[in-house]
């Protein structure tokens, strides 16, 4: 497939480019400690599944006001189902979810390593081994992982067995994200980039909704013991994160080359690791910024020199405009 990401025409202004970098790296970074706040008092996979719909129905109705094709097909919505449960349901459920239990900043150091997974699960599915700088930055990510778990995770919350079971449970949702850029290289929803985002989220919504159903979010729903805190958070990851920070990293994919786009990968575990010790007196130690440095440098050298085992973030459409974990 060949990929396009520039469009002709006039240059965007530098101060453009700028602002829409500045919303990638900050929104999508921050969106971690909003999912911490919103989750105070709002039940995790009903909070997840609610912001997603809504979300994607909110892209598809300027979808269809800005005169674009709607697809209906069967096969799809099938597809746009399969690829929700990858990216949104174990993806973005799996991080939600784990909040409970682990800092903010933790999981986005975590979810950083998603690109490891891109490259193994592309080395089984293709039976083409890595380059030797990628398989490096593979083994650099690894440690830097071991590096934090091996911390004993003390960053924020109590120490259980529950801590340990969130920081499982975010390494299989950047597996399950991975697994969903891989699948979805190859088998893109066939549609524009507004008309395919919300079909992914309003199916993911969908399944997170029925998730949090069958698990009892409905039964723990407690209007009058909902923050206003959890409702502000819930509202900025529905604009901002879902919305805002989505539209200008599509804008970037038709302006800047995909590697510069890309770098939002390294930039948002730092800003979340950095709002998370701001804002919520999550500890900042010498462990957790030398996992952070070991991290970012290994998807450094995977994005860099991974070729198509670099992509990080899902293929959605023709043009291959990816998405965030916690968009």
């Amino acid at each position: 497939m060949t990929r396009t990401h520039t469009e002709s025409g006039p240059r965007p202004s530098r101060a453009a480019i700028i602002l829409a970098f500045a919303a990638v790296y900050v929104l999508w970074g921050s969106t971690y400690l909003a999912i911490r706040y919103a989750i105070e008092t709002l039940p995790p996979f009903l909070m997840a599944g609610t912001r997603f719909m809504i979300a994607g129905a909110i892209l598809f109705t300027w979808a269809k006001f800005n005169g674009e094709r709607l697809n209906s097909s069967w096969a799809q919505w099938r597809l746009a189902f399969a690829l929700g449960a990858l990216f949104l349901l174990c993806g973005n459920g799996g991080v939600t979810w784990a909040e409970k239990y682990i800092a903010s900043g933790l999981a986005a150091l975590l979810v950083a390593t998603e690109p490891l997974w891109v490259v193994m699960l592309n080395w089984a599915w293709t039976r083409r081994r890595p380059n030797a700088k990628v398989m490096f930055g593979v083994l650099i990510g690894l440690a830097g992982v071991a590096l934090l778990v091996g911390g004993g995770l003390n960053h924020g919350k109590p120490i259980s067995t529950m801590t340990f079971a969130g920081a499982g449970v975010v390494l299989l949702s950047g597996v399950a994200w991975a697994g969903g850029s891989v699948y979805s290289s190859r088998n893109p929803i066939k549609a524009t980039t507004s008309v395919a985002s919300g079909m992914q989220m309003l199916a993911g919504g969908s399944l997170l909704f029925l998730l949090g159903l069958v698990t009892g979010d409905v039964k723990r729903l407690n209007f009058a013991g909902m923050s206003w805190v959890s409702l502000g958070a819930f509202g900025y990851l529905l604009v901002f994160g879902s919305l805002v920070a989505f539209t200008a990293y599509s804008w970037l994919l038709r302006h800047v080359t995909p590697a510069r786009a890309a770098t939002y990968a390294y930039v948002n575990p730092a800003v979340a690791v950095f709002l998370g010790w701001l804002l919520a007196d999550e500890p900042l130690t010498l462990r957790m910024l030398l996992a952070a440095a070991v991290i970012v440098c290994s998807v450094v050298l995977i994005t860099t020199f991974g070729g198509e085992h670099a992509h990080s973030a899902p293929s959605i459409h023709d043009s291959e405009c990816p998405t965030h974990p916690c968009a």
